[in-house]
């Protein structure tokens, strides 16, 4: 199937009514979820990724992808209005943004995010298309031993661009492979780490860790802060950027575009990365430098566009080789696992409805957050105002809900309840929660990907070497763990020195 008909058949798949429903109601839980501060991306799919078992593999993806790609969107309304992000990816947005809103032009700054935001998407879709099939060409030359070492590549660059402690970082992904091996031995059939409880003999379940960790964690940590929103009273007018703001928007936007599709598309990375590292371009190459921070449009649509095309180059990794890059597609990784779905190479032959149907969703998805973010900001502004004393019980809920449902199980409960325990402890001791699940997820492929490579090898480690691609991949995995390793010295060094 060549692109062209693919995009027919993805575009005939997508306005299916059911497929149609979905990507509404995934991008618009998107755009709430990126307007309501401190609830993030990773937490509503983990909370709604129970209810998606009822339906289709494909429209349970559309939905779930619609609900990340929507939150950047959503997140430039609070950072534009609030001046606090609704989303990590909009942090930097807050700078301008709000500058520009207590100058009267929250209109044009509203404007020119969703306009970027679009174009950014548009362009990260159409990049999507063209480099996924030939990646995945290639990625048909990988075996298990290739896999093997690509995983570890990406649990290694996950440890080189998290935001905390390098070891903090590594002890999280090994606590989430000791969680992946929890339940029967597939080989021996031998049980491991249960305890003897029969619950666990199936293993821990995605939906239940990652509601613990994003979901009731979150809730947790929310009730201890005292969050004051003072929505800057100004009326929202003129939302249609004017030629002199498009003028001075035109390169950032072309630029964010390219930038955050490249960020997006290495593990690890996706949009918040691509979001401040526009503005650092755009505030370095700029004629007056001095105007960002006070107001300058350019320092709104060039990060706005690059956290968009960011998320879309996000799903480069996970299409072509079942590679998450970052905690969300390793969600949407367990979300196809449970669907009897696993990306590979030969992802794009055997589920075509799905591969096609998930990227004219983008597009489709994309255009349905133009017309939700302009003209219902009046809607998200009173949203705003929803206080966290009524919201937080709600996300409860919806967790416990979830959880139950998954299984009818009320061990499933108490296994989410204690993980968000976890998740809250681990957060107050500064330890990331998103390494863990990734390795949680991608540990059973790398086992898996291991003991095929030893019987290839008749029982020896030779074999990861000895084939050029896999000993590529696990030299290119232990420079980054050297250059980790010498970064982290080095912060240490210069702590103690200050001290």
């Amino acid at each position: 199937m060549d692109i062209f008909s693919g995009l027919l058949f993805g575009f005939q798949t997508i306005l299916e009514p059911s497929n149609l429903f979905y990507c509404f109601l995934g991008v618009f839980i998107g755009t709430l979820i990126g307007v309501l501060p401190g609830i993030g991306p990773i937490g509503a799919m983990s909370i709604l990724l129970p209810m998606t078992f009822g339906i289709s593999p494909v429209s349970s993806i559309i939905m779930l992808a619609g609900i990340y790609y929507g939150s950047q969107y959503g997140g430039s309304t609070t950072s534009i209005l609030v001046n606090i992000p609704g989303e990590a990816s909009s942090i930097v947005t807050c700078l301008d943004g709000y500058q520009m809103a207590r100058q009267g032009r929250a209109g044009p700054a509203l404007g020119i995010a969703a306009f970027g935001s679009l174009i950014g998407g548009t362009f990260s879709i159409i990049a999507l298309i063209f480099l996924v099939i030939p990646l995945a060409q290639v990625a048909l030359k990988f075996g298990p031993p290739e896999y093997f070492s690509l995983i570890c590549l990406g649990l290694l660059t996950s440890i080189y661009l998290s935001k905390g402690s390098f070891v903090k970082a590594l002890v999280m992904i090994l606590i989430g492979l000791i969680l992946g091996c929890v339940g029967i031995d597939s080989v021996s059939a031998f049980p491991r780490f249960t305890f003897g409880c029969p619950s666990l003999y199936d293993g821990i379940g995605v939906g239940q860790i990652a509601m613990g960790l994003f979901g009731i964690s979150e809730v947790l940590i929310n009730l201890e802060k005292s969050l004051e929103r003072t929505i800057f009273k100004t009326r929202v007018k003129n939302l249609l950027p004017n030629r002199q703001d498009w003028k001075r928007s035109i390169g950032p936007i072309t630029r964010g575009s390219l930038l955050g599709f490249l960020l997006g598309i290495l593990p690890g990375g996706g949009a918040v990365i691509a979001s401040f590292l526009s503005y650092t371009v755009e505030k370095k190459i700029s004629k007056n430098p001095d105007a960002f921070g006070k107001g300058a449009i350019e320092g709104v649509a060039g990060p706005e566009t690059a956290n968009n095309a960011g998320a879309g180059g996000a799903f480069v990794p996970l299409l072509a080789l079942g590679i998450p890059g970052n905690a969300v597609m390793a969600l949407l990784l367990g979300a196809l696992i449970i669907h009897g779905v696993t990306p590979s190479p030969i992802f794009i032959t055997q589920h075509p409805n799905i591969f096609w149907g998930v990227i004219a969703s983008m597009y489709v998805g994309n255009l349905m957050l133009l017309i939700l973010n302009l003209p219902l900001i009046g809607l998200w502004v009173k949203l705003l105002k929803v206080p966290y004393r009524i919201l937080m019980p709600l996300i409860l809920l919806f967790c416990l809900i979830g959880a139950y449902s998954i299984n009818n199980n009320v061990t499933d409960v108490i296994i989410m309840i204690i993980f968000g325990i976890v998740g809250y402890i681990l957060r107050k001791f500064g330890y990331e929660p998103a390494p863990l699940i990734l390795a949680f997820i991608l540990g059973p492929m790398l086992e898996t990907a291991f003991r095929q490579s030893l019987i290839m090898g008749d029982g020896r480690f030779g074999i990861f070497v000895e084939r050029p691609i896999s000993a590529v991949i696990l030299v290119i995995a232990v420079l980054v763990v050297i250059s980790t390793g010498f970064s982290y010295y080095r912060k240490v060094k210069a702590e103690v020195i200050i001290e």
